[in-house]
């Protein structure tokens, strides 16, 4: 059992990590390959990458409907620094990324719409919004469409998150526990195993009731966050998570 209500910086990734991550920044800002993004810069995308990789609170959806890739993204930065450095590079020179078993990659009509108020850093948008782009089927991912359309394009389902987790982070094994009704102690402390063992954990919450104090009359799970650690189920149930560029505890 870990202690709840945790630091911030108990969640921060390996210095060794981040070190050989910092390299890998100072080559791909040495590289000469001309960008697929053409609205996007570069020294931008650069410097933010260096806050996240020390930080990867640092990440955020801002005014995206992006949780889901957030939560994902989140994850990789914490877990595998560098290889979230090769995904970026990969992305802004080539207009695409290896994912485990296929290759993703960001449409003429996304690269051309990356501009203006993207509503987030650079660096997050460029992955982020690849990333939700590769499972939209009906509608694109525009910055600046109406917030009607840009929340249903950004509707994140739990076969994504999974998806994400094996492409993206490289786990083999994913589950899903449905837990709208009953169940939710249980999925909990499944998560906190995953956690323990070495993987990760996202939960689907209702934000206006946990995030923002608002319960509303009918439960609905709309929001991806991170589950952290810091679980305690006893006579009261705990835990600390990621999401909005900040950790919360509960």
């Amino acid at each position: 059992m870990t202690v709840t209500n945790a630091p911030a910086e108990l969640y921060l990734p390996n210095l060794e990590l981040v070190k050989a991550a910092n390299a890998a920044i100072d080559t791909f800002e040495k590289s000469s390959v001309l960008s697929q993004w053409v609205f996007l810069d570069k020294a931008t995308i650069v410097r933010e990458m260096r806050l996240r990789v020390g930080d990867p609170f640092q990440i955020g959806q801002g005014g995206q409907p992006f949780c889901g890739p957030a939560a994902v993204l989140f994850e990789l930065v914490r877990k595998q620094p560098l290889r979230y450095v090769q995904i970026c590079q990969s992305l802004f020179e080539s207009g695409g990324l290896q994912a485990t078993t296929r290759w993703i990659s960001a449409s003429e009509d996304l690269r051309q719409a990356s501009r203006g108020d993207l509503k987030m850093g650079q660096a997050d948008w460029m992955v982020l919004a690849t990333l939700r782009e590769s499972e939209n089927l009906l509608f694109p991912v525009e910055p600046n469409a109406p917030e009607l359309i840009r929340n249903i394009a950004g509707m994140t389902k739990s076969w994504e998150m999974r998806g994400w987790i094996r492409e993206i982070l490289g786990y083999r094994k994913s589950e899903y526990y449905h837990a709208y009704l009953m169940n939710d102690i249980s999925a909990l402390n499944q998560s906190a195993i995953a956690i323990q063992s070495g993987g990760v954990a996202c939960l689907l919450i209702t934000a206006e009731g946990m995030l923002q104090g608002n319960p509303p009359p009918i439960p609905f799970p709309s929001h991806w966050v991170v589950l952290l650690g810091g679980v305690v189920v006893n006579d009261r149930v705990a835990f600390d998570i990621y999401t909005w560029s900040k950790k919360t505890a509960h």
